[in-house]
């Protein structure tokens, strides 16, 4: 069970983010701050494994707050959920560690994943006494949890090249050929034949069989 605590000055909104957590097993909340003096005095008062910190508050900004949290409980994590979209205040929260930085309004479902994803993070960490590249990496990086483990990949298939395929299907709305996909990559058209085709296999991808302007026939992919 995770102890949580709601830092959100607008109530209204503290109360969507408490039905919410509310949804998710696993997940307890032990107060709500209306306002920075009240959410350190939460932090003092109870065992607390999660805040959920806004950074417009009435009597302090909450990024101003990390320090001190890092300092007096360095064993809170922290996930900022605010209306906030200065590039600085989310610089500041990545040196202080926080663990994820949603903006406002989010969804259920949005709400749902990161916490999720704080979760697995957890259970990971708490699984192993020592780490490899592989757990970090799990950590760091992997942390939707959607694409193959590394062991899962085939040989020929690189989870970087295959990342950067994904991402060149998602900005090509309009399909892309292998060939296309391979000029961009700067690899050969069967290099990037082979990660479409694998991501059409896994059902990341579709593909239909199109003809260019001299009537060869020449397949075409599309993000899925």
């Amino acid at each position: 069970m995770f102890n949580v605590v709601i830092a959100e000055d607008d109530y209204r909104v503290a109360q969507i983010h408490e039905e919410y957590l509310a949804a998710v097993d696993e997940m307890k909340l032990v107060g709500k701050a209306l306002n920075a003096k009240e959410t350190l005095q939460l932090l003092e008062e109870n065992q607390v494994d999660l805040l959920l910190l806004d950074v417009y508050m009435p009597d302090q900004l909450g990024t101003d707050l990390l320090h001190k949290i890092r300092v007096e409980h360095p064993d809170v994590d922290i996930m900022m959920i605010t209306a906030a979209k200065e590039k600085a205040f989310l610089e500041k929260a990545i040196r202080y560690g926080v663990q994820h930085y949603l903006i406002k309004p989010i969804t259920m479902e949005l709400f749902k994943e990161a916490i999720d994803t704080y979760k697995k993070k957890k259970a990971v960490l708490e699984s192993t006494s020592e780490v490899d590249q592989e757990l970090l990496d799990r950590v760091f990086g992997q942390g939707g949890g959607k694409e193959p483990e590394k062991s899962d990949l085939p040989p020929g298939i690189d989870r970087m090249t295959l990342k950067k395929v994904k991402k060149l299907l998602e900005d090509n709305k309009e399909g892309i050929t292998s060939e296309k996909a391979g000029e961009v990559m700067g690899a050969s058209r069967t290099t990037a034949r082979r990660y479409l085709e694998y991501l059409v296999g896994i059902e990341h991808a579709t593909v239909e069989q199109v003809y260019g302007i001299v009537g060869r026939p020449e397949r075409r992919y599309y993000a899925k």
